[in-house]
């Protein structure tokens, strides 16, 4: 198996649907009034210590990572979704020495356009060993 299919294939932490207001947006409008952001996040590490142990110390916290993406996005103001996403993805991997590679998913469910949608979005994958340089 090489590397690239063990990160995609690999253990993960899961968040999904985690909803915050933010203020990111090109208009004016988006940065005073602000909107609901739906972010979902996949964090790979190895998970078998806490498997075999039951113990959170051996493994990363849901909560760490929420706490994290709650401060980006409710955090300083973004002109674009990619930014909030990078911000979100190098700061896990910066902070958590332990994952290997996240993907983060950003969502705007309000999105001024003339049709029926549930969210616009971008998607970024960054790996610990390409991303994060020691």
């Amino acid at each position: 198996m090489m590397e690239n299919d063990e990160i995609i294939w690999g253990d993960k932490l899961i968040l999904r649907g985690l909803k915050f207001h933010g203020f990111h947006g090109v208009k004016p409008e988006e940065k005073i009034l602000g909107q609901k952001f739906l972010i979902d996040v996949d964090a790979w590490m190895d998970l078998r210590a806490a498997g075999k142990s039951d113990q959170l110390s051996d493994t990363l916290s849901y909560t760490e990572i929420y706490r994290l993406v709650k401060e980006v996005v409710e955090g300083p103001p973004h002109n674009l979704l990619e930014s909030v996403a990078q911000q979100i993805a190098s700061t896990t991997l910066t902070k958590y020495p332990q994952i290997s590679a996240v993907r983060v998913k950003v969502g705007k469910p309000h999105v001024a356009v003339h049709g029926p949608l549930d969210y616009l979005g971008v998607e970024i994958f960054r790996r610990r060993i390409v991303d994060v340089p020691n």
